[in-house]
């Protein structure tokens, strides 16, 4: 089974894979209370996918601290 989007194309949105993980895991749970997902045509049918695909399209993102 291929992960799609792969993780690399993945980390050039999201540098950290523990951050990743944990905003992908949140939304997967969004989505499946609320049934609203931010991408048109989804290709995944997994909530898990249609949060990887929502970062990938750039909805859904890490705010950088301003130090």
């Amino acid at each position: 089974m291929m992960l799609e989007p792969s993780i690399d194309d993945l980390q050039t949105k999201i540098k950290s894979k523990y951050t990743l993980v944990t905003i992908a895991a949140k939304r997967a749970r969004q989505i499946r209370e609320t049934e609203k997902v931010l991408v048109d045509n989804p290709k995944s049918n997994r909530y898990v996918g249609l949060a990887l695909e929502e970062i990938m399209a750039e909805k859904l993102f890490v705010k950088e601290d301003s130090k």
